[in-house]
């Protein structure tokens, strides 16, 4: 029997207030309105931005309750008015960062930051309601996509049509971490053969801006954490070494200048510290060395001596890895199915959703790069 137009229910992962666990519930799915699409989420990353969300005091507490998730892939279940770049059971991936294709930063070529990503800083859908109920309240949605419920509807500009053929547990991390990653190595960076890159963070975006420096020719890759446990993943993945921050006495960046001799030319920040953002743009080289920041920062002022940039060094922002969210995704999926990269490391971790709190507790402990929800 044909759902179109019709209200779904089904389960979703609610988060009901602050410092609450997720509460799997029974949600009522609106149909989509003009330029929607009506989504079936097969399977969903839990990302390190839902972690931060969650312990954040910032986030818009009166914003409750809220249906989080946006790393995520899944089937078109129907489509709205006007609808025409997806149609119902294409495979597609959702986009935290919408394309509209019609802003400055749209059709910059150099540009990636839609001006409709500030929509999701509502919580609702362009029309100022939301497409999720439960128990007769209305529930928020998040990141543009709201991928922790079996169904979820989602704005046309912000999902993108996937191979059909893609296995969607997998390239669902295309959907943000891995996208993030390897971009701002790739893209942001412009990582050279030859170089010598440090990573600071090595969970699942770490790891993939490992990759990215791999894929640039990076001769020296160096993966910086706290946890040794991540150690054989990060080599596994490119890194040709890794180190400890705890295990010396002097400053991190003095640390790398002496294992490199001139500081490094390509620096990642993915775990969105300002302290760790000072001392990674210290490790870059003084005269050409970039510095990137990938991790998330919310609310965070950065302290930063300005004598760092007298001699040349460049620090940069990154959002989605500089990808265009719904031109390039598409190309990021086709090269997956081409064996151009394995997204296998990435996964540690493979639960259903109504086990969303254990993935929690698996992302707190450290030894989780990226767990996959099935849904």
């Amino acid at each position: 029997m044909s759902t179109t137009g019709k209200v779904i229910r089904c389960r979703a992962a609610i988060l009901w207030k602050p410092g609450a666990p997720f509460s799997i519930e029974e949600v009522e799915v609106a149909p989509p309105k003009a330029k929607e699409v009506r989504v079936k989420i097969v399977a969903t990353g839990f990302c390190g931005t839902e972690m931060k969300m969650l312990k954040s005091k910032t986030l818009h507490h009166d914003r409750y309750p809220i249906i989080m998730g946006h790393e995520g892939a899944g089937i078109v279940e129907s489509v709205g008015e006007g609808v025409s770049t997806v149609k119902t059971g294409d495979k597609v991936i959702t986009l935290f960062l919408p394309q509209c294709g019609e802003c400055a930063s749209c059709l910059n070529s150099e540009d990636n930051f839609c001006k409709q990503l500030k929509q999701s800083e509502t919580n609702l859908m362009s029309d100022g309601t939301s497409r999720f109920t439960c128990k007769g309240k209305l529930v928020y949605h998040f990141g543009n996509t709201s991928t922790f419920s079996e169904y979820t509807v989602i704005n046309e500009i912000s999902v993108a049509k996937a191979d059909a053929f893609a296995p969607l547990e997998k390239v669902c991390l295309i959907s943000c971490g891995f996208s993030t990653g390897f971009g701002a190595a790739i893209n942001t960076a412009k990582v050279t053969p030859g170089s010598t890159c440090a990573v600071f963070g090595l969970g699942g975006v770490g790891m993939s801006a490992i990759m990215g420096c791999k894929a640039a020719g990076a001769a020296r890759i160096i993966g910086v954490d706290i946890n040794k446990d991540k150690f054989e993943k990060a080599k596994e993945v490119g890194a040709t070494e890794c180190i400890n921050p705890q295990d010396y006495e002097k400053p991190i960046q003095e640390v790398l200048f002496e294992m490199t001799g001139d500081g490094v030319d390509f620096c990642f920040e993915v775990i969105g510290n300002p302290e760790t953002v000072a001392a990674a743009l210290a490790s870059c080289h003084e005269s050409h060395g970039v510095c990137v920041i990938v991790g998330l920062m919310i609310g965070d002022q950065l302290n930063i001596s300005g004598h760092l940039f007298l001699s040349g060094r460049s620090l940069k922002g990154s959002i989605f890895g500089g990808w265009k969210s719904r031109k390039d995704v598409p190309k990021l999926v086709s090269d997956y199915m081409a064996k151009k990269f394995n997204l296998d490391p990435l996964i540690t971790h493979t639960l259903n959703l109504d086990k969303i709190n254990e993935a929690v507790e698996f992302m707190k402990t450290g030894k989780c790069i990226r767990c996959i929800l099935l849904l």
